[in-house]
């Protein structure tokens, strides 16, 4: 049973993170193409269901003997043609302009200064900085940085299913194909924590698979770059020695710690987990209560995802707790 105080924390950092998903304000130059045409079609769709609405409040207010007048001397038939001649111009101007924007957002206005590899996975994204340098390439997960202002790339890849890689504040949906890699690209204009989802149902956990973009000045995230390419700092405290070599056993089949023994591909890579500001694709807040909640029951938190429930001990339980929150 998940305690109360801690489904709350779930709740609350669900409701805040809800906001920033909204597709009607924009933060970069390719949701900014979009967002007028967001709203026009909005506004054309609200438009048509008033207008029905009211014809039809109107037909069922008038009598029976009106309709048939009406019918008899063509006046509902002109009401068709009229419907037909306004919904024909309607949709044939809105093809037009999405065709139109479509070409616009295509591809970026000025040359890409990064490339990332994002694969989607029941329920999580493994995100891989992608570099001619095999040494300065980093592997990450639920969280992507990128550079304010300048256009990144996203090769994107599904593991097991199609996943849908979507962030409304600055680009639209990209499906992940297992088997294909489809490219799409995104730009932040102003620094901020931008909210994404996956929006193509994949499984049971589809609700809470979640990430978040991270967008900074190029200084902010070189000096974050820099500190995801170093390897796990060594574990000072003697309960730290003894939680890396308990993470080693009980976790390093699946997860990768960098300069450790565990180099597990399945799960996300925990390298740097504390400089991460969510845990299990955004489903909860990453703060130590939480994160002991996690290891000693995720079906608790997020029913169905394939971390096992591994049965720890109070012991290995506060000792895997106390390493992991060395790894910033």
């Amino acid at each position: 049973m998940m305690p109360a105080s801690v489904a709350a924390r779930i709740v609350a950092a669900s409701a805040s993170a809800a906001e920033p998903l909204s597709y009607l304000r924009a933060y970069g130059p390719r949701a900014d193409r979009t967002l007028p045409l967001t709203w026009a079609l909005l506004v054309v769709s609200i438009a048509v269901v008033v207008t029905i609405c009211v014809l039809v409040v109107v037909a069922l207010v008038r009598s029976r003997a009106n309709v048939q007048s009406a019918t008899g001397d063509g006046r509902a038939v002109a009401w068709v043609y009229v419907g037909v001649a306004a919904s024909s111009f309607l949709l044939a101007g809105t093809l037009v302009w999405t065709v139109r924007v479509l070409a616009t957002v295509n591809a970026p206005s000025q040359p890409v200064g990064l490339t990332i590899e994002v694969t989607g996975e029941q329920w999580w994204w493994k995100v891989r900085y992608l570099d001619a340098d095999p040494s300065r390439t980093v592997t990450t997960a639920n969280e992507i940085h990128i550079t304010t202002g300048t256009p990144v790339r996203v090769q994107l890849v599904g593991a097991d299913v199609i996943h849908s890689f979507w962030v409304p504040a600055l680009a639209g949906k990209t499906d992940t194909v297992p088997g294909q890699v489809n490219t799409t690209w995104i730009e932040a204009s102003q620094p901020g924590r931008y909210r994404g989802q996956c929006t193509e149902y994949c499984g049971v956990q589809h609700a809470h698979m979640g990430f978040e973009v991270v967008a900074e000045t190029p200084d902010a995230f070189a000096r974050w770059l820099d500190a995801q390419i170093a390897p796990a700092a060594a574990a000072a405290t003697p309960d730290a020695q003894r939680g890396e070599q308990a993470f080693e056993f009980r976790c390093g089949a699946c997860h990768t710690v960098r300069g450790t023994a565990a180099g597990g591909s399945t799960a996300p890579d925990l390298t740097h987990l504390m400089s991460r500001q969510t845990i299990a694709a955004a489903a909860a807040p990453n703060e130590p209560a939480m994160l002991a909640a996690w290891m000693a029951n995720p079906q608790a938190i997020k029913p169905g995802n394939h971390m096992p429930t591994l049965q720890l001990s109070g012991a290995e339980l506060g000792e895997i707790e106390a390493y992991l929150l060395t790894l910033h």
